[in-house]
C-alpha cells in the first residue's frame, strides 16, 4: 500500500462491543515483559473519549515507528489487564523488516485502531496485535483492518496467517471464525495471568 493512499473502510462485520484481546509474543516477554506493565503516570490518567458520529467515515493507512506513541497509548487504553506492549516491544515490531501494519485514522487523523503482524522465519503471517479504541468499537474496524492487514500479506507472499486468542473470549473467537479463522490448537497458560489461549489459523 502506498504511504499516500488511504483506504476507505467498506461494510465488514462488527468488532464484538466487549472485544478485548491480543497475541502475546512470549519470545519478546523475557526482555520487555516487566516493562509492559502500565506506568503509574498513566493508571493514574483519566481518559475522556468524545464518541464519534454514526456517519464518522474512517481510512485505514500504514502503521510506522513515526507513530509509535500514538499506537502505544491507544494500546494501554485497549488492554488495561497487563497484556499492554511496552514501548520497547511497539518500537521492535514496527522497525522489523519483517512488520505488517496499519492504523486506521478519523478524518482529523487520529488513530481509532491498529493492527501489527509479523512475516515469521516460515513465511507464515503472524497477527501479533489489534487494538480498537472503546468509543470506535461496533463499527465494523476490526474486520477492516483484518481484511488489509491480509491483502498486506499475500503481498508478501504468505498464504497462512495465525493469531492467538483467549480461550475465555467468545466474542473474539466468533468474528475470528467468522472471517475465516479456525483453531488449530489449545495454548495452556499462554497469557501471563495463566489463561489459555488458541492457535487460529487461517489459509488466503
Amino acid at each position: 500500500m502506498d504511504g499516500k493512499q488511504a483506504i476507505i473502510c467498506a461494510s465488514f462485520f462488527e468488532w464484538p462491543e466487549n472485544f478485548s484481546d491480543m497475541a502475546v509474543l512470549k519470545k519478546f516477554r523475557p526482555r520487555w515483559w516487566l516493562n509492559g506493565r502500565q506506568s503509574p503516570e498513566i493508571e493514574g490518567r483519566t481518559n475522556i473519549a468524545l464518541v464519534p458520529p454514526v456517519n464518522a467515515r474512517y481510512d485505514v493507512r500504514p502503521l510506522t515507528v513515526s507513530q509509535i506513541d500514538e499506537c502505544w497509548r491507544l494500546d494501554q487504553r485497549c488492554f488495561v489487564d497487563g497484556e499492554a506492549y511496552s514501548r520497547d516491544t511497539f518500537d521492535y515490531l514496527l522497525t522489523a523488516p519483517e512488520s505488517v501494519s496499519y492504523r486506521v485514522v478519523m478524518q482529523n487523523g487520529m488513530m481509532a485502531g491498529f493492527v501489527i503482524g509479523l512475516l515469521e522465519p516460515d513465511h507464515t503471517g503472524h497477527i501479533t496485535t489489534i487494538g480498537i479504541a472503546p468509543e470506535h468499537r461496533r463499527r465494523r474496524l476490526a474486520s477492516c483492518l483484518m481484511e488489509t492487514i491480509e491483502a498486506g500479506f499475500r503481498r508478501r507472499h504468505v498464504r497462512i496467517v495465525r493469531l492467538e486468542v483467549r480461550s475465555s473470549n467468545a466474542s473474539a473467537q466468533k468474528l475470528y471464525s467468522s472471517l475465516g479463522y479456525s483453531v488449530t490448537q489449545r495454548l495452556p497458560k499462554y497469557y501471563s495471568n495463566g489463561g489459555d489461549g488458541l492457535l487460529m489459523v487461517k489459509s488466503i
